[in-house]
């Protein structure tokens, strides 16, 4: 069992330097996509680190844009033209970190071989409730001019009200973005996407597309039967907003409890408290 681990990040090398080094397992491989904005000195020293390498063509992100999609399928790309057979790709920010030791986590996933573990709902709910403007309206995150969404406010307006492409079920949500799929089920993903640039072009104009697409397309596929409604990232939406909480100190005995293998998100810059404290309690307590 292998297990390809993405990790998408734009900033703070040290915490990913921290996020590898709490993985290290002889099944787990690490490839790194940086923003293509961002100077890759800096990080480069990470390519020295077990079983660790740069994608090597890098997107430039936009947050909410489909270029979050389009750093992944750089990432997937180059992983399905190396030499490594996978049964897992596990998609991780920058700002995640383990709360379960990378042994046990190696068990579980050892155990699920062909399943895939990703959180979705589908419509009518909350979240759908505000979310369908992100497909009927026009949204233009991933150009960088000027006065780019004012436009989209008023391409809004004027044009027609666009339509999903597909004529498939809605599948998506607030806990959405990341996920454990199998090694097929990401091909599968990728060459659909890879392939249809209708596809491509109708989501680029779409607000946090990797919040439903992927979930989109392979709930109404033959995946659909081995998916688990879970993928196993603690996040906290409480506070509401785009963003998922900073965790502190303070929810460290929620994350203690959590039967999930990963949460998210850290800033060492608030609070590395937290981050040791699960060093030393979760991940590499004493026997």
């Amino acid at each position: 069992m292998r297990i390809a681990n993405i990790i998408i990040f734009h900033k703070d090398p040290g915490s990913i330097e921290r996020l590898i080094n709490a993985l290290q397992h002889p099944n787990f491989d690490f490839y790194l996509h940086l923003d293509k904005k961002v100077d890759i000195r800096p990080f480069a020293y990470l390519a020295d680190l077990p079983n660790t390498r740069f994608i090597i063509n890098r997107k430039v992100v936009h947050w909410g844009g489909f270029s979050q999609l389009e750093a992944l399928l750089a990432s997937l790309e180059q992983i399905f033209n190396g030499d490594i057979s996978y049964d897992f790709v596990n998609l991780l920010s920058g700002q995640d970190y383990p709360i379960k030791p990378v042994s046990e986590i190696n068990n579980i996933l050892s155990d699920s071989i062909g399943k895939s573990f990703m959180i979705t709902e589908t419509p009518p709910s909350p979240w759908w409730d505000e979310a369908m403007v992100r497909i009927t309206d026009y949204h233009l995150s991933d150009y960088d001019f000027r006065g780019r969404y004012r436009l989209g406010i008023a391409l809004s307006k004027l044009l027609p009200k666009r339509r999903f492409p597909l004529p498939l079920q809605l599948y998506g949500g607030p806990y959405a973005s990341y996920w454990i799929l199998s090694f097929d089920a990401t091909m599968y993903i990728y060459f659909i996407l890879h392939r249809n640039e209708s596809i491509k072009l109708f989501f680029k104009h779409t607000w946090a597309p990797d919040e439903f697409l992927i979930h989109t397309l392979l709930m109404n596929s033959h995946f659909r039967g081995s998916i688990l409604n879970e993928n196993h990232h603690y996040m906290d939406r409480s506070q509401g907003g785009a963003h998922p909480k900073t965790l502190t100190k303070e929810d460290f005995d929620l994350l203690q409890q959590s039967k999930i293998m990963f949460a998210r998100k850290f800033d060492r810059r608030i609070d590395a408290d937290i981050l040791d404290m699960i060093d030393e309690k979760l991940l590499f307590r004493a026997n």
